[in-house]
């Protein structure tokens, strides 16, 4: 199945869940909003077993332990701490509280990750003389690699502009497609890149959507295949992908589908995660909650929602850095080299 399509089905579900949500929510109180909140984490949120079995996560003693911490005349900024400390639990960065004055996130899931990128560097690569198409800056490189950084998949890319920019680089040894810090954006950017790098179909995972409340509620796994692009330039030469943890959602679902082609190498730290389509939910003060609704899978049914790991693990060394020089960067240049054909 096309993941468009299932995801437009997806969002026809989901909006029938969402509004027997807001009939069971309780009254705009302390007690009604936390209430609230705690179910549609219950009843939506697809990652309970996994997270139980990774460390032990019990969602009714977390009922208990932050019910305790609520008083009847609490003000906003108190009880945003408070639900905002129940959705810490989860352990999960995709997933946010939003209020007027606050957002709240999981901080440790991109904080205790280095950066592994830092533009000045990269700009020293890039130089003065890059082309820079559609969201896509790149130049080919003194050994004869060409070196393309694409920051947002929200910028919007058609197949004549990729036409255009394969063609120039058909003379390279090797590609090298930055993904470093790019937050995602339109699915169907990655689906698009990644269909120049296969010449056949192939299986790059699987996909399952909520079907009922409980924790173990799912739909069987549903096949999501990359078709190669018909009759438009495929890059037919060895390709390595850089990440660092601020690849996330949409890039998270481009790495997956890049990582199962056979001349793909992923280079540099894991990746943010975040594939699923995400599904938001109001409690009764306004507030919104927003959350990954659809487990996504590799191909051997591994979960990606949070992030991928590289082929080769390399960080940027502080040595390199004092040089002016991207380890990753380098890594990627040399791995090419040594892959040439």
């Amino acid at each position: 199945m096309n993941l468009r399509t299932f995801h437009i089905i997806l969002i026809i579900i989901l909006s029938t869940f969402s509004s027997c949500i807001r009939e069971d929510i309780s009254d705009n109180t302390p007690q009604g909003n936390f209430e609230a909140l705690w179910r549609i984490i219950d009843t939506q949120y697809c990652f309970h077993d996994y997270k139980n079995k990774e460390y032990g996560l019990d969602w009714d003693k977390v009922y208990k332990e932050y019910q305790n911490k609520l008083t009847p005349d609490m003000n906003n900024k108190a009880l945003f701490q408070v639900l905002a400390g129940m959705l810490e639990e989860l352990r999960d960065g995709h997933v946010n509280l939003v209020a007027s004055h606050e957002t709240s996130q999981y901080r440790k899931w991109y904080d205790s990750y280095p950066a592994n990128f830092v533009d000045t560097i990269q700009r020293i690569y890039l130089g003065k003389d890059y082309v820079l198409a559609s969201g896509l800056k790149y130049k080919i490189l003194e050994d004869n690699i060409a070196y393309i950084h694409y920051e947002s998949f929200s910028s919007g890319i058609g197949e004549s502009n990729l036409d255009e920019v394969l063609n120039e680089l058909a003379i390279c040894d090797g590609l090298i497609l930055d993904v470093r810090n790019n937050g995602g954006g339109m699915l169907t950017y990655a689906e698009r890149w990644a269909a120049r790098f296969t010449n056949e179909k192939v299986l790059t995972g699987y996909i399952c959507h909520k079907t009922g409340k409980g924790h173990n509620d799912f739909s069987s796994p549903v096949a999501v295949y990359t078709e190669p692009a018909t009759d438009r330039v495929r890059w037919q030469k060895p390709v390595a992908v850089l990440t660092n943890r601020r690849s996330y959602s949409s890039t998270n679902d481009f790495v997956n589908r890049m990582k199962q082609m056979p001349k793909a190498v992923i280079i540099g730290d894991k990746t943010g995660g975040g594939s699923g389509l995400p599904f938001s939910s109001e409690l009764p003060n306004g507030w919104s909650v927003r959350f990954s609704a659809s487990p996504m899978f590799d191909p051997n049914m591994n979960h990606i929602e949070f992030g991928i790991d590289p082929d080769i693990k390399i960080n940027m060394t502080t040595e390199d850095m004092l040089k002016g020089k991207d380890t990753i960067i380098e890594t990627a240049r040399e791995y090419l080299k040594n892959h040439k054909e």
